[in-house]
């Protein structure tokens, strides 16, 4: 219990079965940042898909806008080891972004504003299990959380969601990202306390 904050204390049996080893639940939304936050108005955003034989497909704001939307429930858990429940985004799914998209590929790299990457499994970004979202608890989603667009994967820890996310390069062999190769752990599961490439 001594890892829960003193505002949950006495509460924690509402997250049972939903905290990961070594997280406390927290109702704020902190913030934290590889650099500073580049605000990127939605008319210059730009989204693209490129697969690893180098063919793209690229949408726009008006075109991201024009593909089915979802409103999706979700935990979410950050390394630095803070977790927040029930939290509420609106986006298109990633499914809807491979759709049609020949590719070989097992591993996928996200790309975010200012040269951010992180990588994953191509399989964790299917079957309903990640979305680019804009929008938060029914407000357009801040510079400070990812915005206008931020990946999101939450059965991952949150780096993996990369914040201004601009696109995803498909790639036939693993490519660790900024915090992976910086000594984070590749994979990030938080019910395995994946942390860092020891754990």
């Amino acid at each position: 219990m001594s890892n829960f904050s003193p505002g949950f204390h006495g509460r924690t049996h509402r997250f049972e079965g939903r905290l990961p080893p070594g997280q406390y639940p927290t109702e704020s939304f902190p913030v934290l940042s590889a650099g500073p936050t580049p605000h990127v108005p939605t008319e210059d955003w730009s989204f693209t898909v490129t697969a690893e034989q180098g063919r793209a497909r690229r949408w726009d704001w008006e075109e991201m806008m024009s593909l089915p939307q979802e409103e999706v429930t979700v935990d979410i858990h950050c390394v630095t080891r803070w977790s927040k429940f029930d939290t509420v985004w609106r986006g298109v799914s990633v499914d809807t972004f491979l759709d049609g998209v020949e590719t070989t590929a097992d591993f996928a790299v996200a790309h975010g504003e200012g040269g951010y990457t992180t990588n994953l499994p191509l399989e964790d970004l299917r079957g309903g299990k990640a979305w680019l979202v804009h929008t938060y608890d029914g407000f357009p989603l801040s510079p400070e959380h990812g915005g206008p667009v931020r990946l999101l994967v939450p059965h991952l820890y949150f780096w993996k969601s990369a914040k201004w996310v601009t696109g995803l390069s498909l790639t036939l062999q693993d490519e660790p990202g900024f915090w992976e190769a910086a000594g984070y752990h590749n994979y990030g599961d938080p019910w395995r306390e994946q942390r860092a490439w020891s754990d």
